[in-house]
C-alpha cells in the first residue's frame, strides 16, 4: 500500500515538473483570441481549417477529406491543401493559387505553412 502511494507521489511530482504543451491563445492582439500555430491564427469550422490572417494577401485552407481510427481516436487521413488569395474581387476558382492532397494533417500543415510563408515573402 505504501509502495503504491510512493509511486503515485513520484508520478504527480513528475507531472508537475513537465509543463503541458498547449496551443497558444492570444487574448489581446491582432489574433483576437484565436488558436495560433507558428504565430498565425488557426481556425476550424467542421472539417475545414483555415491557417493565416485574413488581412494578409493569402491564407491556407485545409479540408479533411477522410478520417481513420487509430486506437480510440479519429484522425485525419486525406487532407486537401489550398493556398488561397483573400482578394474579395476574385472569383473562387481564381482565388486558388496552389492545391495539393496530402496524407495526414501534419504533412498538410507542413506544406501549407511553407506555401504561405513563401507567398507572404513576395509582398
Amino acid at each position: 500500500m505504501a509502495e503504491k502511494s510512493a509511486k503515485m507521489e513520484k508520478t504527480e511530482a513528475a507531472a508537475e515538473k513537465k509543463p503541458e504543451k498547449k496551443a497558444e491563445k492570444k487574448q489581446n492582439g491582432k489574433n483576437g483570441g484565436f488558436l495560433t500555430y507558428k504565430g498565425r491564427p488557426l481556425v476550424r469550422s467542421g472539417n475545414v481549417l483555415y491557417y493565416g490572417n485574413m488581412t494578409d494577401k493569402c491564407v491556407v485552407m485545409l479540408q479533411i477529406l477522410s478520417t481513420k481510427t487509430v486506437g480510440n481516436m479519429t484522425v485525419a487521413d486525406k487532407v486537401q491543401v489550398q493556398l488561397m488569395s483573400t482578394d474579395p474581387e476574385l472569383r473562387m476558382k481564381e482565388r486558388i493559387l496552389k492545391k495539393s492532397e496530402k496524407t495526414g494533417l501534419y504533412n498538410a500543415m507542413d506544406i501549407g505553412t511553407i506555401w504561405l510563408e513563401r507567398a507572404l515573402e513576395d509582398r
